[in-house]
């Protein structure tokens, strides 16, 4: 086993990696004010971003499914690896060397999984770049050269080239400290006779990067006749590699699609090049599979969904690739951005087109014309004799149902509309009647709810945030409607975000002070990391000694929140600390008074009288000191 890592490296790592350069590699981020990024959350379906990052904290929290955490905790959520793995790829971009506490420097073989076959990847992708100059890959540059790519196109998309042998990768990669296990488990080899042999032999090889960058698998294209595999041969499922979570030039295209708010999605690695060489920099491809719920999921998170974003769909005008069109409608309710099919003239894929007609044609295949929907129903309605009643009436049965499940009400009349004039029905507000009656089954089934998504919530100030029962803390759930609470929870937030606002006196305020159990417990852990004086100068430390002495996820959840969440006051400084200050200890002194004074009601005559000097005696005081607070403010504290 490798020994842990060195606490002051971790500290390292996490001061060196910025977590909005992280996140930014997964989704769009845009100003949310304070000083934090919003953008949609890649843990749950959502239209609208309840997902914020703080910077200056180092830490994210989404206010719709209360996932939160630093950058590790954030790339080991979305990335399934353990905290040692990211550790360790965080400190590779960073060029950080680790220490380990238990035997010195970790060796290359004890390392994560997910970190050794990324490995493999990165070296198989140099090794069969390198491939591609040498005589044997003369077919592959050939190849390349007939559709239109140079050396120059060929080395920005890392195109190589694997060698005919049986075993010339796998040879390499042992060579490079590699097990066979490894090699197995990467995708990169396959089980011989022998032992280990290439999977990949005598083809054109295309690196597949996830959002990161990291290569994860490869597109192989066969280039001989005695090549007895399919066309293309793509890397198994794997670890690193699913296919239906990965888009080819998702790395290069990411940035450009968040900017323009629109993506056009190809068939091919080739289309791809096309595309991008085309000045189309927004272009991907799936990678042998159909546009699915996962794709979706990706884009979402770069197009953010807004009112401009734009998907246009290229697929080839046989009857494949309608059927590819129509599979991609079937999830076209999945996204807010307007989705387009376009296709080229005389079938023509992107590649074929750019060879034919040039660039320009290129360009002028992607700007949007045809609505997605228009051509689905196109498509069901064509398959019906119209010229009878009831060719229309089988046509309209088939094609209502899916304007019915347009969401928004405006566009699905509108649409309902275009659907009589395209069965040539004069009565349009029949249809757009039976439109109307299927969408209102649907939502009275439910249908509508995709699976996992779950009602739209408010951001943080609209929220009730409520713990799962499971772990929450024992008493009522916090409601930001109540004073008590809303008052609690902005003096916790000056604490976690600006604590120097607010020590020493916070140290000074117990757990009870707090009504809402969760924010008793949140102010627990701030005592066991040393009080918010410990934050004064602010630090990340200071924050990861919160998140390190919360008792579980529930808690550390909510110091994420909270230490990510706005202010509602417009001007945070010491007077605006002050009020929170004296609005949390005063409640509390107003309900010890009313405690004492309703437990000697209870007693009536039976109280003895000395407990009943004492009691009043402490009445007094306290109606003294809330007096004080009351007339002094802070001062009084």
């Amino acid at each position: 086993m490798a020994g842990r890592i060195n606490d002051d490296d971790v500290k390292a790592v996490r001061d060196a990696v910025p977590i909005d350069a992280v996140v930014s590699e997964y989704l769009q981020l845009r100003n949310a004010g304070g000083g934090n990024l919003k953008g949609l959350c890649p843990f749950h379906d959502e239209k609208s971003p309840s997902f914020q990052v703080s910077p200056s904290k180092g830490l994210f929290h989404c206010f719709g499914c209360q996932e939160g955490g630093d950058t590790i905790a954030f790339v080991q959520k979305i990335d399934h690896l353990t905290f040692a793995e990211v550790v360790e790829r965080l400190a590779a971009k960073a060029g950080i060397t680790l220490r380990y506490e238990e035997g010195g420097y970790n060796p290359s073989h004890q390392r994560g999984e997910r970190i050794r076959l990324v490995e493999a990847h990165k070296v198989a992708a140099r090794f069969y770049v390198e491939q591609l100059d040498g005589p044997e890959a003369e077919i592959g540059r050939k190849f390349l050269a007939e559709r239109g790519f140079d050396q120059a196109a060929a080395a920005h998309f890392g195109v190589g080239y694997s060698p005919a042998g049986w075993d010339h990768l796998t040879r390499y990669l042992r060579g490079k400290g590699f097990s066979d296990k490894e090699l197995i488990a990467s995708g990169l080899s396959q089980d011989g006779r022998r032992g280990p042999i290439d999977r990949f032999r005598g083809r054109l090889m295309w690196p597949i990067s996830d959002t990161s960058g990291d290569v994860v698998g490869f597109g192989a294209r066969k280039l001989r006749d005695d090549d007895n595999g399919p066309k293309y041969l793509n890397t198994p499922e794997t670890a690193i590699y699913k296919k239906s979570q990965v888009l080819y030039g998702i790395d290069l295209a990411k940035k450009d699609i968040a900017k323009a708010s629109r993506a056009v999605v190809v068939e091919g690695y080739t289309d791809v090049m096309a595309c991008h060489l085309a000045g189309i920099t927004t272009a991907i491809a799936t990678c042998g599979t159909a546009f699915g719920g996962d794709h979706i999921k990706i884009l979402r998170r770069l197009l953010m969904d807004n009112g401009s974003a734009r998907v246009i769909f290229t697929f080839d005008g046989d009857a494949a690739g309608q059927k590819a069109a129509l599979r991609a409608f079937e999830d076209d309710q999945k996204f807010a951005a307007e989705t387009y099919i376009a296709i080229a003239p005389d079938g023509m894929d992107p590649c074929d087109l750019r060879l034919v007609k040039g660039d320009e044609a290129v360009r002028d295949l992607v700007e949007p014309r045809t609505p997605l929907f228009e051509f689905a129903l196109r498509q069901i309605v064509g398959r019906y004799d119209l010229e009878t009643p009831a060719g229309r009436g089988a046509a309209l049965d088939e094609a209502a149902p899916v304007v019915a499940r347009i969401k928004n009400s405006s566009s699905q009349h509108e649409v309902a509309v275009q659907l009589a004039g395209m069965l040539g029905i004069l009565d349009t507000q029949f249809v757009v009647k039976r439109v109307g009656q299927l969408a209102r089954w649907a939502r009275e089934r439910g249908d509508q709810r995709g699976p996992g998504q779950t009602p739209s919530r408010g951001g943080p100030r609209h929220q009730q945030v409520q713990a799962p029962p499971a772990a929450a803390p024992s008493g009522p759930a916090l409601n930001l409607r109540s004073p008590a609470h809303r008052t609690e929870r902005e003096l916790l937030k000056l604490a976690l975000q600006k604590p120097a606002l607010v020590s020493p006196a916070f140290d000074a305020y117990g757990a009870d002070e707090f009504t809402a159990p969760p924010y008793a417990a949140v102010r627990q852990c701030i005592a066991e990391a040393g009080g918010a004086e410990l934050g004064v100068p602010e630090t990340r430390e200071y924050l990861v000694q919160v998140l390190d002495a919360a008792p579980n996820d529930t808690v550390r959840n909510l110091v994420t929140e909270l230490a990510v969440e706005v202010f509602h006051g417009k001007t945070i400084d010491e007077t605006y600390a002050g009020m929170q200050l004296v609005q949390v200890r005063l409640r509390a002194v107003d309900r010890r008074i009313n405690d004492v004074q309703g437990s000697l009601a209870r007693l009536g005559s039976n109280v003895a009288p000395d407990h009943l000097a004492a009691a009043q005696n402490e009445v007094w005081v306290l109606q003294q000191y809330a007096q004080s607070l009351r007339n002094n403010g802070a001062d009084a504290l």
